[in-house]
């Protein structure tokens, strides 16, 4: 089940990040919305397969070091800097029901602390994934 859960996060990360390519192809090449998902996805997947090589240790460096460390530093400037009022109003923004009086204290004191012991596991270990 929890593979599922990532293929479909996988899934709608890529959509999202495609978009703007495929707009592009078809405002300036003028081809279909299937067209330019075709060329997109296929330039996307060419491109990666021939990248995969050179890019590996990078992306080994960002999801190790930066990424953890991103959103530790996040995290301080969203719940350390920002007071609770501001959190609680920015995280409801558009909610139908809002979230519990946990969510803070626990992103606060829970989210980032959890951060950054990643980022020194990762740091130690090589990687933690």
């Amino acid at each position: 089940m929890f593979f599922v859960a990532v293929f479909f996060a996988g899934l709608s990360s890529l959509i999202n990040l495609y978009e703007a390519p495929i707009a592009t192809v078809q405002e300036k090449l003028k081809f279909s919305r299937v067209g330019a998902c075709v060329v997109t996805g296929g330039t996307g997947l060419l491109i990666s397969l021939f990248i995969q090589g050179i890019v590996s240790d990078w992306m080994d460096v960002v999801s190790i070091y930066g990424c953890p460390l991103g959103a530790g530093l996040m995290g301080i400037m969203f719940f350390w800097i920002g007071d609770r009022e501001f959190v609680e109003s920015e995280v409801n923004k558009g909610a139908q029901k809002t979230v519990a009086r946990w969510f803070y204290p626990l992103c606060k004191y829970v989210f980032c602390p959890i951060c950054f012991i990643v980022l020194i596991a990762g740091a130690i270990s090589g990687g933690i994934g």
